[in-house]
């Protein structure tokens, strides 16, 4: 890459200015070692921009630079967060963080600018997951939240999160004006203060013990049968990836008299994730030791969790032996789980004369629609971010005569919520939902591969496939854009992937079902149906195909999946 005397010029001015503002030694030294040896290429990428606060706050690879996520730039966004909330009279936030590498550091750098800044703060002690931030974040009452994480991501990244007082990622109008204020800070501009200073102030105090226990009190408070549970003599075979899962769902697993067996090298938070290529229950080789274990023990059920335990994969016994295990997909989890909990709700006659609501995004399978339109409740598909999930919960907890009750919300990438009192995806609560299901169905000697077969001989069968493509750096962000615009350009009738286009609905044009977004949904007339989306915190362009059969077409639309597959990839 060519770079121009201008352009070193300027990039020599920014880092040097950084490393007069950075705190963190570790990332000063990456930075001074490049201006050292003159590597112009990696002083570029580390400056040529900086992180953005996004919708609901950024995420980056770790390191010194404006171009990467360090103490300084976490700072920097913290001191526009504040700016935001001094307007709020009496505000507060709640603040955790993850197992990956300077999440801790990054925490506590967000607290001392919040707390100087006249905020609030409470702050956690030991790292916790993201679903039981959003419930601390109701529960005491407070005005903002944020978890440091980066979710699935690669050990190279980390991320920070803002949550608003209803416990779901900030949305319009908070967000926006979060991100103005955010990204106008200078390093000027940042207050920062001393930790025994502030905590002798009380402004700043860990998290109390008790909102722990309120959390754990109201996942059991949430099931449906809990005897089935306590009666049932299971195995359960569980890795939390190295992530803050570990202490939550073995707690409440064991608070219910379950026998749970971790994946030991896998068990004790590392931000380096050493056992696996990525943190992520979506990927089977993340999950290839859990089921190992899973074999050794005959376990009932295997579940795992990401790093900040928002997200769940599960995989169940292929037969009566348990020598084989199935992992299932987002879909299928969420299939499952939209079943048991409208089936059982049905049976239980509902919720005062309410009918249930089921939220899920727009990429997810319509079988869950299917199930809950048969069952008497309804189901709404929104954009994709579970933010939009929990903006559905708040209208209902707005409108204390709303006819409906929140029961379930789901994305197909492995985001469950089976509880109200927290507004995220939540792998905890999730977990425990999933076991009890597990044992019901075990009480009535059903398998869940079974009920799953039931499923599909009920309502016809759908399968779903997800790909993407990566496009890194400047460069990548402008391919992106002309891929997405040569899909706009699509219409009825033209050919893509050897198939007839019968529809394309664009959502960043009006009249959509759908808020503007950067998403296109492609119908086929051979019935196949294409969702396309760039990611939100990813430089990458994902593809969702969608295939349905009747029942008695399941075998036929399993032998063609995978040339389909392959076609749809060699083409996009």
């Amino acid at each position: 890459m060519q770079i121009s005397e201008l352009e070193k010029a300027e990039v020599l001015e920014k880092a040097k200015s950084y490393i007069e503002s950075e705190k963190t030694e570790a990332f000063k030294a990456e930075v001074e070692n490049a201006i050292k040896n003159e590597d112009w290429e990696d002083l570029y990428d580390r400056f040529y921009t900086s992180l953005a606060f996004g919708t609901a706050g950024m995420r980056g690879v770790i390191g010194g630079g404006t171009n990467r996520i360090n103490t300084f730039m976490v700072r920097k966004v913290t001191q526009g967060l504040a700016n935001y909330l001094k307007d709020i009279k009496s505000s507060s936030t709640v603040i955790a963080y993850d197992s990956r590498n300077y999440s801790s550091e990054f925490a506590k750098s967000a607290a001392l600018v919040l707390a100087e800044n006249g905020v609030r703060t409470y702050l956690y002690d030991t790292l916790h997951p993201v679903p039981m931030l959003s419930f601390a974040v109701r529960y005491l009452k407070a005005t903002a939240g944020i978890v440091v994480t980066a979710s699935h991501n690669p050990s190279k990244y980390n991320g920070y999160k803002v949550y608003w007082s209803d416990g779901g990622q900030v949305t319009p109008p908070h967000d926006i004006e979060i991100a103005k204020l955010a990204n106008a800070v200078k390093a000027e501009d940042i207050k920062d203060g001393c930790e025994e200073e502030l905590r002798s102030k009380g402004i700043l105090t860990s998290v109390p013990d008790d909102v722990d226990r309120a959390y754990y009190d109201m996942v059991k408070a949430s099931l449906r049968r809990p005897e089935i549970i306590e009666k049932a003599d299971i195995k359960v075979a569980y890795t939390p990836l190295h992530g803050t899962g570990n202490i939550p769902v073995r707690t409440m697993l064991k608070e219910l008299g379950v026998d749970v067996e971790v994946v030991k090298e896998q068990e004790k938070p590392d931000g380096n994730f050493p056992t696996v290529k990525l943190p992520n229950p979506e990927s089977a080789e993340a999950m290839t030791k859990v089921i190992d274990l899973a074999k050794s023990i005959k376990a009932d059920i295997v579940l795992g969790t990401d790093p900040d335990a928002d997200r769940l994969g599960i995989a169940i016994p292929k037969n009566s032996e348990k020598t084989e295990y199935q992992l299932l997909t987002g879909n299928q989890i969420a299939t499952l789980l939209a079943d048991y909990l409208l089936v059982t709700s049905y049976e239980q006659g509902g919720k005062n004369g309410k009918k249930p609501l089921v939220v899920k995004s727009l990429v997810t399978t319509d079988l869950v629609k299917k199930i809950a339109e048969k069952n008497g409740g309804e189901c709404k598909d929104v954009l994709t971010g579970f933010k939009y999930i929990a903006e559905q919960m708040e209208k209902i907890d707005q409108n204390p005569n709303s006819d409906r009750y929140f029961l379930f919300g789901c994305e197909e990438s492995y985001g469950f919520l089976t509880v109200n009192e927290v507004h995220d995806k939540d792998a905890v609560s999730s977990a425990v939902a999933a076991v009890e299901m597990m044992c019901y169905y075990a009480s009535k000697g059903i398998s869940l591969i079974q009920r799953l077969d039931a499923i599909y001989a009920s309502y016809g069968y759908s399968t779903e496939v997800v790909f993407s493509r990566d496009y890194e750096g400047a460069e990548g962000k402008a391919k992106m854009a002309k891929i997405m615009a040569d899909f706009r350009a699509l219409k009825e009738g033209d050919t893509l992937v050897g198939r007839t286009i019968s529809s394309v609905e664009d959502l960043l044009k009006e009249n959509t079902a759908f808020p503007k977004a950067d998403v296109i949904i492609i119908r086929f007339e051979s019935g196949e149906k294409l969702v396309v989306r760039p990611s939100g915190t990813e430089p990458k362009i994902k593809y969702y195909i969608f295939l349905t059969e009747g029942a008695d077409g399941r075998k036929a639309l399993e032998d063609r999946l995978p040339q389909i597959v392959a076609d749809f990839k060699n083409a996009l």
